[in-house]
């Protein structure tokens, strides 16, 4: 099979008056990254919900593998994984049973993956609490651990570092250079630059 890429051709997408992408395009292959720069308002999120289908543009078209991503939904999710800004966590289950059914509608997951997963996130001493009481940051190295859990070529990922320590940070830096150094492809909303550790960024900067 050929190498995966995601191309994006000539997106634009207004809300109400505004015009929020104005022909965005790009072409990301395999162990590339992409930062998505802009100030507040200026569509990093849209584009993210643009690309993996939850929201439709007015004009231009997002590629997998040279087939519009539109022709078969269920296929292009079930290459990609989502993180938004707020974690897509219920607040009355733990960590732990987060995960189990988070990850649970794609794929089995068994116990000792789980507490690998957790582990390799640093939520192994924390991660029986019920989610309500976690911190932000907690809270988003829960989501991180999704990551580990759902082998799949392309991840986006909308302010992945919010509410992380130091620590944190180089985490999501190892994550996503570990998924690059595996052929899988990122594109993150940022506001400030992802770790150093990550190479073979590119930079797309969107108009607020």
């Amino acid at each position: 099979m050929p190498p995966e890429r995601l191309e994006v051709e000539n997106l634009h997408l207004w809300r109400g008056e505004r015009h929020v992408l104005r022909g965005v395009h790009f072409t990301l292959a395999c162990g590339a990254c992409l930062e998505v720069w802009g100030a507040n308002g200026s569509g990093k999120t849209t584009l993210l919900r643009t690309l993996c289908g939850l929201v439709y543009p007015e004009e231009g078209r997002v590629l997998w593998n040279g087939a519009n991503v539109r022709r078969d939904l269920p296929a292009f999710h079930a290459a990609l994984v989502y993180l938004g800004h707020e974690p897509p966590l219920k607040s009355d289950l733990t960590a732990r049973e987060n995960l189990h059914y988070w990850i649970g509608v794609r794929r089995h997951v068994g116990e000792e993956e789980l507490g690998a997963a957790l582990a390799r996130v640093g939520a192994q001493g924390w991660c029986e609490r019920l989610v309500r009481t976690l911190s932000a940051g907690q809270r988003r190295r829960v989501a991180l651990a999704s990551l580990a859990l759902l082998p799949v070529p392309l991840w986006l990922l909308d302010e992945p570092t919010t509410s992380l320590d130091a620590e944190g940070r180089e985490l999501v830096g190892d994550l996503i250079r570990e998924q690059l150094e595996r052929g899988g492809m990122v594109v993150a909303a940022v506001h400030q630059g992802l770790p150093q550790s990550v190479r073979n960024v590119t930079r797309l900067d969107l108009a607020a």
